[in-house]
């Protein structure tokens, strides 16, 4: 029986020459923007029983909140590779036997 999550088997989703699944952060921006606009969206047509208006807020909320979480979820990711890079470096050093405060 074949891994669930085998690479061979792995269908890229392309958007404008570019495999989204392998950007950082797509996958989780995209899923809570739509959870979280599909949730705004019910809870304001269960409030005012606008069905149009409701729609227009529920993309409204997708589009924030899919913005929102990108930009902070790219913020952490940043930091964290420069973080990781300055260690690497650090490591290297040590490595080479040179001193890291030069």
């Amino acid at each position: 029986m074949a891994s669930i999550s085998s690479d061979e088997d792995h269908k890229p989703l392309m958007f404008l020459g570019k495999d989204v699944s392998k950007i950082p952060c797509f996958r989780n921006s995209f899923l809570y923007g739509i959870l979280g606009g599909f949730g705004m969206g019910i809870g304001y047509f269960l409030c005012t029983s606008r069905t149009l208006r409701s729609t227009h807020f529920g993309f409204g909320s997708f589009v924030t909140i899919s913005s929102v979480y990108w930009g902070v979820c790219r913020y952490n990711y940043d930091n964290t590779e420069q973080r990781l890079n300055e260690l690497k470096g650090i490591i290297n050093a040590k490595k080479s036997g040179t001193d890291i405060n030069d």
